[in-house]
């Protein structure tokens, strides 16, 4: 099981913590990952683009010349594809993106992002996150201080108001909370800070 140290605000090593092996210590699947990126980008997606058809372009209705007789090609209206503002081949329209991914799949991709995050040594257990009012000043101290890169994803155990959009105002760090966190917001940061109390609820839920 891997042994990871804990550290409180201000950098300070406080304890330990021993993470369980089949969240944290499992050998990271990267085909599993990648579906797992793919699907939540797709699951992203507004799909509300929209552009017209031949049919929808505005004009057209009258023939430019006659069928035969002029050595020009037959054109039967100028709002086919191939005129200046014709229509548009094969036009998209809004559609739904999303898609389910399997269950298992899913949870095996998590703990294989989680896993990775801790073979490379790309995650840090916070003791607590205390925050009694609005303040980015303090969030940024501690990310300072426990040596988290630019790019962190923080993993709270409850919706703390003050830490959330403490949190937010820095750029580049993002918060989750134990049953929010996903396979892409891991891979994607460089650092992973998970509160204490998070990690132990991660291995209630998924273990």
């Amino acid at each position: 099981m891997p042994n990871i140290a804990v550290v409180d605000m201000a950098g300070k090593n406080v304890g330990e913590i021993t993470l369980s092996d089949a969240i944290f210590g499992i050998e990271p699947n990267a085909v599993v990952m990648h579906m797992a990126v793919v699907n939540y980008l797709a699951n992203q997606r507004q799909g509300t683009q929209s552009t017209l058809t031949r049919t929808e372009v505005s004009g057209g209705g009258k023939k430019p010349w006659r069928q035969k007789g002029t050595g020009h090609a037959r054109q039967g209206s100028t709002r086919a594809p191939q005129w200046r503002h014709g229509g548009i081949v094969h036009a998209p329209k809004p559609r739904d993106y999303s898609y389910a991914l399997n269950k298992k799949v899913a949870r095996l991709a998590l703990k294989s992002a989680l896993s990775d995050k801790v073979a490379t040594n790309s995650l840090i257990v916070l003791d607590e996150l205390k925050m009694d009012s609005y303040k980015t000043k303090t969030v940024a101290e501690c990310l300072k201080a426990i040596g988290a890169a630019k790019k962190t994803l923080i993993v709270l155990a409850d919706n703390n108001a003050f830490a959330v959009k403490s949190i937010a105002n820095i750029a580049g760090v993002k918060s989750a909370q134990v049953n929010t966190i996903n396979t892409y917001d891991i891979i994607n940061a460089d650092t992973l800070v998970i509160v204490k109390d998070a990690a132990v609820k991660i291995e209630e839920v998924y273990a």
